[in-house]
């Protein structure tokens, strides 16, 4: 039965967490290590693996832009693995003192940082989330039940089953990584309501998923991103610096949250830079939806009220023309969501102005949005990127994994 098996595998979590918790750093990292060679030796048989994941995704017509996310090679399979050696190399987060202050009747008291505990990851086509999951996770000493999307579902047993081994062996507590086979949308409505096994629950992927999680669950939710994401060409921005910056934000990697969904142009600018820009996107492959300013200057579809709200995750674009500064900001405050919006300008007030007023995650001047990633960041792996504002915001590393208790040292106080 799916209950069985959720609540069976969210147990041996818990049972895991408690040794885990306070496992020395050396251990930690002889696990990630031989987590990240496991991954490599056993790189022929992921990829068989994964190769009836892409067949049954392209069988069921799974976009352009899913496909890749679901696909594994060679080379992203040695990325994820030196995303595990990267983590190795950072801090240990785990009993961090972050702060210590003597009270007037003598107490010592301190704030140190500790494991989370066990926490639920539920997550769509990303292979690669097993692992970055199951490694930041265990270097901050929790343990980890993960329930991936049901186009993964080959992929995801080999990859759990590899690390998870090697984890074991390396001295980390049996059961410390989980993942549910089960495929059945059951499974995360059980882990919605678990807790008693586990602390907290992160969702990755697209809006539906994220929302169907923060509505219902029970258990504490730290929010990721839909990400809506604007970049907006100002009337004293460099137009060659903005063409670059625009086809990276959208063609780089389409399919992911950091890309940009709408571009945004003031008007002084829009008749020097759009024909050109959109001709390039075109031989990108990318289709474009324009207001009507853009339609009178460039041949692209009527975007709709929806393509102002929609996060794509493919090679098509939203454009508006802008009067101004105020305008682009207030056209983010309605349609963004909170994740990653960027400038491109020379004008130092309105950048200062735009870094002050832009209520999102992650705010660029003169950049690609695409550059919102733990690892870009020097995370190393992330476990996602945090669109709320409680407990974390933005990409979450190891730190972000951790909450805090407080240590105190008396000499025999006693409250009057």
């Amino acid at each position: 039965m799916v209950e069985q098996e959720v609540v069976s595998k969210a147990k041996k979590c818990k049972e895991a967490a408690r040794g885990l918790a306070y496992l020395s750093t050396e251990i930690k990292n002889s696990a990630l290590t031989a987590m990240a060679d496991s991954l490599i030796k056993n790189t022929q048989r992921i990829i068989e693996a994964n190769s009836l994941d892409i067949k049954a995704g392209r069988e069921q017509g799974l976009s352009r832009a899913l496909i890749d996310r679901l696909l594994l090679t060679p080379e992203r399979i040695k990325d994820m693995a030196d995303g595990l050696n990267v983590v190795v190399a950072l801090p240990d987060p785990v009993g961090c003192v972050e702060a210590m202050w003597n009270l007037p009747n003598g107490l010592q008291v301190g704030k140190v940082s500790v494991p989370l505990g066990v926490i639920g990851i539920i997550y769509e086509a990303r292979p690669n989330v097993t692992v970055d999951a199951a490694g930041l996770c265990l270097k901050a000493g929790n343990t980890v039940l993960l329930r991936g999307g049901s186009e993964a579902i080959h992929s995801n047993k080999v990859i759990a089953e590899v690390i998870a081994n090697a984890a074991t062996t390396a001295g980390i507590p049996e059961g410390a990584i989980q993942l549910l086979e089960s495929t059945d949308r059951a499974a995360v409505n059980v882990m919605l309501k678990l807790n008693e096994y586990l602390d907290v629950l992160i969702p990755r992927g697209g809006a539906g998923l994220i929302q169907t999680v923060v509505q219902n669950a029970t258990v504490p939710v730290i929010e990721t991103g839909v990400g809506n994401c604007h970049v907006y060409v100002d009337s004293d921005a460099d137009l060659g610096m903005a063409q670059n910056i625009i086809i990276n934000a959208k063609c780089q990697r389409p399919g992911v949250c950091n890309a940009m969904e709408t571009l945004l142009v003031h008007k002084a600018v829009a008749g020097s830079l759009l024909p050109l820009l959109c001709d390039k996107l075109k031989d990108f492959g990318v289709e474009l939806r324009g207001c009507e300013r853009t339609r009178r200057i460039v041949g692209v579809k009527t975007a709709t009220e929806d393509d102002w709200g929609r996060e794509f995750l493919d090679l098509i674009l939203a454009i508006k023309v802008v009067e101004d500064l105020d305008s682009a900001m207030d056209h983010i405050y309605r349609y963004g969501t909170r994740h990653s919006e960027a400038i491109i300008t020379n004008n130092y007030s309105h950048s200062r102005r735009f870094l002050k007023e832009v209520d999102a995650a992650a705010v660029y001047v003169n950049a690609s949005t695409r550059f919102t990633d733990g690892f870009q960041f020097g995370f190393g792996a992330e476990i996602g990127i945090s669109t709320q504002k409680l407990h974390t915001r933005g990409p979450m590393g190891l730190k972000e994994l951790t909450t805090n208790k407080f240590i105190i040292y008396g000499e025999g106080q006693v409250r009057e």
